[in-house]
């Protein structure tokens, strides 16, 4: 068989377009991948020269990393990992946090045995909340997923130590002023009698935020768990329990964090 002219210009399988194959992927891409951080992030360390590639550092943005490369971090070597999304309905006494140097109970104990992959907790809840808390490797969507400018919602069902005054409520309505700046609220519902019960939601994500805006006014908060996370809720999800997301969840997430 004749082989046909090579174009002038028209790169061949020894040039460059072997990097660019669909079987390599963008040096941040792997990075995020690997589980370290978000790409963004990723673009930080390269500039940095941080990344070593095959043991050379490479700090251009862009490159590309094909299958057999070596990649690491710290003198560790990166693997790219498979995705993973667990949902978890979070208990109380249980913090929010990957490691404690203190030896208390950490959500990652609950979830140790949901995949082989190195996860961790997209955002936070407190020690005493309880609800909806998502883990992944995902570094980017995790970004976007806490970062207020996507607006992803999360709703919250709180319990006071008392019945909220109609002042108050249309306060937090308006907007609420704490020492970190102005706290808006997307919705506030009352749903019991006797006005104790309330459903909130928001998509600010700032430390212990919906705890501080009723204790601002005085209230005590005596339960706090978070009902929905963006679009997933904690239907057939038991306390203390984890599951993976299912593929349509996967798709819609990665939507709602766009």
């Amino acid at each position: 068989m004749n082989k046909k002219p090579t174009r002038p210009g028209r790169k061949t399988a020894t040039s460059e377009s072997a990097v660019s194959s669909p079987k390599a992927s963008r040096l941040n891409k792997f990075i995020a991948n690997a589980g370290v951080c978000s790409r963004r992030d990723a673009d930080e360390l390269i500039r940095q020269g941080k990344i070593k590639v095959n043991g050379k550092v490479v700090r251009e943005l862009g490159t590309k990393v094909r299958p057999g490369d070596k990649v690491f971090y710290e003198g560790k070597l990166l693997r790219a990992e498979k995705l993973r999304y667990v949902l978890l309905n979070k208990p109380k006494d249980f913090i929010t946090t990957v490691d404690d140097p203190q030896n208390r109970k950490t959500v990652m104990r609950l979830v140790e045995k949901a995949c082989d992959e190195r996860i961790f907790p997209v955002g936070r809840l407190d020690r005493h909340t309880t609800g909806l808390l998502l883990f992944t490797n995902d570094g980017d969507l995790a970004k976007r997923l806490t970062h207020p400018s996507h607006k992803v919602k999360k709703i919250y069902r709180v319990e006071l130590d008392r019945p909220i005054t109609h002042a108050d409520f249309e306060a937090i309505l308006k907007g609420v002023t704490l020492d970190d700046g102005v706290v808006m609220i997307d919705e506030l519902a009352i749903i019991q009698e006797d006005k104790k019960g309330l459903g909130i939601e928001l998509h600010v994500g700032r430390n212990r935020v919906v705890r501080r805006v009723f204790e601002h006014l005085g209230y005590g908060v005596v339960r706090l768990d978070r009902v929905m996370f963006g679009p997933l809720t904690k239907k057939d999800l038991p306390r203390g329990k984890w599951r993976h997301l299912t593929e349509k969840e996967i798709r819609i997430l990665l939507r709602s964090g766009q």
